[in-house]
């Protein structure tokens, strides 16, 4: 059991002077979950190397068992230092793939043409794709095996308006996932704000927030195992 882990390498939240990357537990959390269960994990980005880590994510509030534990493990670190370059990698090369959130993809990997690429070959391949956060904004476009939107009639979920305008960056973003996935005809549900609320439709699995990153990765694993 192989699996792609995608995290962004955009650091910039915006034009707010602030820094932002991918958020720590929704790396954690997924990393762990599918570690621990047997896979071989392969950790990619646009640029390869070592990806920007949102610096909110790293607070002392935002610290979990999983956190620590992935700062603490010299063998996770050295992955996350030297993830490869996402244009080099085949769909075809593992059975899963899964996108942690934080801001950043909303500006790289929602218009990277490598990773939009990258998920319409598994989706063709029928295999697992996982998103959560705001992973689920870098389906915006990418297309299904019949040319429409991806989450086109499908459940899903994604980072909520309220998650969104309660951090304050709802004016900073490029889009809203919750917008977006709407637009695109996704059938789109959430739970209450900041509870783990994951959603299954056939091989699509979506996480609505930081507190889902585990159960979306239990989910990717119950469809690899089915």
């Amino acid at each position: 059991m192989k699996i792609l882990l995608v995290l962004t390498s955009h650091d910039q939240l915006g034009d707010t002077g602030k820094k932002t990357g991918f958020w720590l537990e929704e790396l954690a959390a997924p990393y762990y979950a599918l570690k621990d269960a047997g896979a071989e994990l392969v950790l990619a980005s646009p640029k390869g190397g070592q990806p920007p880590l949102d610096p909110k994510s790293d607070d002392p509030d935002a610290q979990t068992d999983d956190t620590r534990r992935f700062k603490a493990d010299p063998e996770a670190q050295a992955a996350l230092a030297s993830t490869v370059v996402l244009s080099s990698v085949k769909a075809e090369d593992f059975d899963a793939v899964f996108y942690p959130g934080g801001h950043g993809p909303l500006w790289d990997l929602a218009n990277d043409a490598d990773s939009i690429a990258l998920i319409e070959a598994f989706a063709k391949a029928d295999k697992p794709t996982g998103f959560v956060c705001h992973a689920p904004g870098v389906l915006k476009s990418v297309k299904g095996p019949d040319g429409k939107p991806l989450v086109n009639g499908r459940k899903v979920t994604g980072f909520t308006n309220s998650e969104e305008e309660a951090v304050g960056l709802t004016d900073v973003v490029p889009f809203l996932v919750e917008n977006v996935l709407t637009a695109n005809g996704g059938d789109y549900s959430k739970g209450p704000d900041w509870g783990s609320y994951v959603l299954t439709d056939g091989k699509l699995v979506t996480g609505q927030n930081p507190g889902s990153s585990h159960a979306a990765a239990e989910a990717l694993l119950k469809l690899l195992s089915a």
